[in-house]
């Protein structure tokens, strides 16, 4: 190497090593100043940079949290997560809280990782913060998520999920339950939101959304070997099946008068409200893959863990199928489910609740302070980012007697306070798709226990802490066909 090239470069790598630790130490030393002359929360930002968050990823999330309830406080404390300084709302003051100044003092706020994956190279510029106004494109799509809407879907979806179930369970002996949860809801999103029917697409997608899935909430490191890496190569390859099919949905639209089916032919033929303007293909093509995506992880998760809990709890398996059979015995041989069943399925829905409080399928959400608030006495400034997490109310003995017991009479025993269970949030950014979420999920209920009775492979198998629980090594269950009644 050139001696004085070899000079030039060791001094600049010096600067900009120097730059950088003043750069770290500058922001150390204002981020103390500004505690000293404001009121905030207690609590620690942890390391520099990093702060808390490997704990806040890695760590069992109510351990986390519970063990800064105790050393700060109860109501409230202050981290430092994903680089960004937060303050955690706890209780169900907080979950109030939130819901009831949503447009008033918050904003919406995605982790920084999960923005990069679902923005394509021309938003690359783009505010973390989302816009109410877009937020709600979809959710105000003429009637697609409102019940009276999906009363007319509810057969669609409980064809879908028996030709499911005999397609991938019947006459298997062992079958992976999460794997086939998530191939479930995937197709079922698919064809609601954007009309694909396609298998062999839909299969890839289930692989590459697992793969997205486990990156929504990690630091946002885009180099070989990483997660988000991965997950960013993921993103890429289903953005490329979203744009075919968009291309497919466009031309299928333009020969049939542009006729409004689902939620993409909505995006297609409907300007952004935001900008006035039609959406190109490949913001269309991300937006319907956060809404894909959105629809997936969750629903996924909780019907694997209600597999898990009545596999573990046969009584309780016994009563949900009494409950279905008795749905099954009221109707004709091969009328599907209608919008009346799904009301009836008391019992069922209350084990889904319990399967959800147990073992949240998201542990908590994000907001942005709009401006500067006081709660609890203490200012919250604007632009920190603010999380409210189930976990401060889901296993309170305060709200939960015999919390850590699957019980799902409990919710018929007494009623609960408001935002003590709260699986789908509350307030104005509720989640708008919570009755599409519930017909699913009881679809497949119905369906699966009257057709089989089943058991772990491991009772033991690991459920991974962090922000999104997951079985480490999917969810094996060993089948046992039940007679169908005549």
């Amino acid at each position: 190497m050139d001696y004085n090239f070899y000079i030039f470069f060791s001094t600049l790598l010096a600067i900009l090593f120097t730059t950088t630790i003043l750069a770290v130490f500058f922001r150390a030393y204002k981020s103390k100043s500004d505690e000293k002359s404001t009121n905030l929360p207690p609590g620690s930002f942890g390391w520099p940079i990093i702060g808390e968050t490997f704990a806040f990823l890695y760590d069992d999330h109510e351990k986390f949290v519970g063990e800064r309830m105790k050393k700060y406080s109860s109501k409230i404390f202050k981290t430092k997560i994903l680089g960004e300084p937060t303050v955690v709302l706890c209780g169900t003051a907080g979950h109030k809280f939130v819901a009831s100044n949503e447009d008033k003092l918050f904003a919406a706020w995605r982790p920084h990782s999960m923005q990069r994956l679902f923005r394509s190279s021309y938003q690359k510029a783009a505010s973390t913060v989302i816009p109410r106004i877009s937020e709600m494109h979809v959710s105000r799509a003429p009637g697609f998520l409102r019940a009276e809407a999906l009363v007319g879907y509810v057969g669609q979806m409980d064809a879908m999920v028996l030709d499911h179930l005999k397609m991938h369970w019947d006459g298997k002996q062992v079958v992976e339950a999460h794997r086939l949860s998530q191939l479930l809801v995937l197709t079922l999103a698919t064809k609601f939101f954007m009309g694909l029917e396609d298998h062999g697409r839909i299969d890839k997608l289930v692989d590459l959304m697992d793969t997205m899935m486990l990156a929504l909430h990690t630091m946002p490191v885009n180099i070989p070997g990483t997660v988000f890496y991965r997950a960013m190569k993921a993103t890429q390859a289903a953005r490329e099946i979203f744009q075919s099919f968009i291309k497919e949905k466009r031309a299928a639209m333009a020969s049939t008068g542009n006729k409004v089916h689902d939620v993409l032919s909505y995006m297609i033929s409907t300007p952004d409200p935001g900008t006035g303007k039609f959406m190109p293909d490949n913001e269309i093509a991300d937006k319907i893959m956060g809404n894909v995506a959105a629809s997936f992880n969750s629903p996924a998760m909780t019907t694997t863990f209600i597999v898990k809990f009545l596999a573990q709890r046969p009584d309780i398996y016994e009563k949900v199928r009494l409950e279905q059979l008795e749905i099954l015995k009221s109707k004709k041989s091969g009328e599907p489910l209608n919008w009346e069943d799904m009301q009836k399925m008391k019992y069922s829905w209350n084990v889904a609740l319990e399967a959800m409080r147990i073992i949240p399928p998201l542990q908590g959400t994000f907001r942005e302070a709009a401006k500067d608030f006081t709660y609890q006495g203490y200012t919250i400034p604007k632009g920190w980012k603010v999380y409210w997490t189930v976990s401060t109310t889901n296993m309170n003995t305060e709200y939960f007697a015999a919390p850590e017991e699957f019980d799902p009479t409990r919710y018929e025993k007494t009623s609960l306070p408001p935002y003590t269970n709260i699986p789908f949030g509350s307030g104005p950014r509720i989640c708008p798709g919570k009755d599409y979420a519930r017909l699913q999920i009881l679809s497949f209920m119905h369906h699966l226990v009257i057709r089989f009775k089943w058991e772990l492979v491991n009772p033991n198998c690991k459920i991974t802490g962090g922000m999104n629980p997951f079985p480490v090594d999917g969810l094996k269950v060993r089948l046992q066909a039940q007679p169908l009644p005549a």
